[in-house]
């Protein structure tokens, strides 16, 4: 049997679709890059997208593994940041604002799946998902540095020079990407104080946070997109192998 890996997405109206039908326009789709299901489908893996009426803990008694996907800022008030600077406005027409019901879904997801020691891969906004559920906090704007990390670039890429993430060794990280590895970047925060139990295990010379682990359980933080890696990325192998083996020992 191939292992059940369950993709986090986000909700949009209609009307943001050009051309949309009018009469549509109030109604909402549920989506998720479609690399995500690509990659874990090349894999060896059966992607099934998750909407955020999901109930978590009925749907992790099926999932083999969980990936939660990149998207809009998690709204401060998940981790004890400024709230004053959220703007008002609702989620479904702007993408790209705060979607609260989104955080408590992908929150209540990340717990339920580490309760049951279900293989995790958070990915760019997915990392900051994990790090906020264990109780950590978040850098709210990154300054500028010698690394760009909010690239300029909009194809998929395999990232800039300047852009390298060197990891700890004996990490989960190293052993799929060795001492360090060029990746992309696309986002203004990051990780500032680590939740209960994570490590970091790789960061780029400016010492942001491109990688985190929870030593002793599969579960891997990854502040790029391994989705758009033109060059592929070991992360979507490294997850479906932890849920074949989850999967085997539920058999066994």
């Amino acid at each position: 049997m191939k292992p059940l890996i369950g993709i986090t997405g986000r909700r949009f109206r209609l009307s943001l679709i050009d051309g949309a039908d009018p009469r549509y326009g109030d109604r909402c789709l549920d989506s998720s890059m479609s690399d995500f299901a690509t990659r874990v489908a090349a894999a060896g893996g059966i992607p099934v997208h998750l909407s955020y009426d999901t109930d978590v803990e009925g749907v992790c008694e099926w999932l083999s593994a969980v990936v939660v996907t990149g998207g809009q800022d998690v709204h401060p008030a998940c981790w004890g940041g400024d709230t004053s600077v959220v703007r008002d406005i609702d989620p479904r027409t702007d993408p790209m604002v705060h979607d609260v019901a989104r955080d408590e879904y992908e929150i209540a997801l990340v717990r339920a799946a580490l309760e049951r020691r279900i293989p995790l891969l958070a990915v760019c906004r997915g990392l900051q998902v994990l790090n906020v559920a264990l109780g950590g906090t978040l850098i709210a704007d990154l300054p500028a540095g010698p690394v760009a990390h909010l690239s300029p670039e909009v194809a998929p890429t395999d990232g800039t020079a300047d852009h390298v993430v060197t990891f700890e060794p004996g990490s989960t990280a190293a052993g799929l990407f060795g001492a360090s590895a060029r990746t992309n970047s696309w986002h203004h925060q990051a990780v500032d104080r680590c939740g209960t139990g994570l490590i970091v295990t790789g960061r780029t010379s400016d010492g942001v946070v491109e990688a985190v682990e929870l030593p002793g359980s599969p579960v891997l933080g990854v502040q790029w997109h391994p989705e758009w890696m033109a060059g592929g990325d070991p992360t979507f192998a490294w997850v479906v192998a932890e849920a074949a083996r989850r999967l085997e020992r539920s058999y066994v």
